[in-house]
């Protein structure tokens, strides 16, 4: 049995992924910016980890932007039919690679359209709303105008699942409020541990935690390259262990 394979399962909307998926960020050229110096060695690094039973690839179409996802599409499609493609919404990227918040409501449904024409998709299968209030973790603020922008795309079918990014608990609870949530992906690893309480909360509920920086890493919001440990990746036992609650695992980022 194959590491992937050990990884486990487990159910992100109306799919099943395995526990190890890939993060694309750093398919991108340095700081998340531009392409990547060798981009056939970014298409032949989606095709291995496809190969190797990948079926959860994380991205969004402001890496680079547009890059992460064009590359995925000229790696990938047409897509396996398990293979889960999980992208985010709610910033854009500055002429000088900064980051910067994208939440109007013409913003965030241009995003998701953006995603779909560079992915090649009719719809999406899970888009992260990410909270833009903090860089270096979540920051206070009300979610409910954007998030209920994104509710309304998934009524008219271009959006299967919605989940949050970079959230606190208090947002997670005013997400649910006005759609349901799928998953919450936020920075988590065995030394940043400030979501263990929110993890058991979300396992109760049944709701999937995907850590970013697993393996460790920060945020950065210049053009430095990122950390390249953030390659999706979560251990089985994550909490080691979490006290009597195997549902609560996270799966991979």
């Amino acid at each position: 049995m194959s590491t992937i394979d050990r990884s486990g399962t487990f159910t992100l909307g109306h799919r099943t992924v395995r526990r190890l998926g890939y993060g694309a960020m750093q398919l991108a050229g340095p700081g998340v910016f531009g392409p990547p110096k060798d981009p056939a060695a970014a298409v032949a690094v989606l095709r291995e980890a496809v190969a190797a039973g990948v079926n959860h690839i994380d991205t969004s179409d402001f890496y680079g932007p547009h890059v992460t996802n064009k590359l995925i599409r000229e790696a990938l499609a047409p897509y396996p039919e398990d293979l889960v493609i999980v992208t985010k919404i709610s910033a854009r990227r500055g002429e000088d690679g900064s980051w910067l918040p994208a939440l109007s409501p013409a913003e965030l449904t241009g995003a998701v359209h953006d995603n779909l024409r560079h992915l090649g998709l009719d719809v999406l299968d899970v888009v992260n709303f990410r909270s833009m209030f903090g860089v270096e973790g979540p920051g206070e603020g009300s979610i409910e105008a954007p998030l209920t922008v994104l509710a309304e795309l998934q009524r008219q079918g271009l959006i299967r699942h919605l989940g949050l990014s970079n959230v606190n608990p208090a947002q997670v609870a005013e997400g649910r409020r006005i759609c349901e949530i799928v998953c919450v992906q936020n920075h988590y690893n065995v030394v940043h541990r400030a979501d263990d309480g929110l993890i058991d909360e979300l396992a109760t509920a049944g709701i999937p935690y995907v850590p970013f920086f697993p393996l460790g890493g920060s945020i950065r919001c210049s053009r430095k390259p990122w950390p390249r440990s953030r390659r999706a990746w979560a251990p089985r036992r994550c909490r080691w262990p979490w006290p009597g609650c195997s549902s609560a695992r996270p799966i991979s980022c």
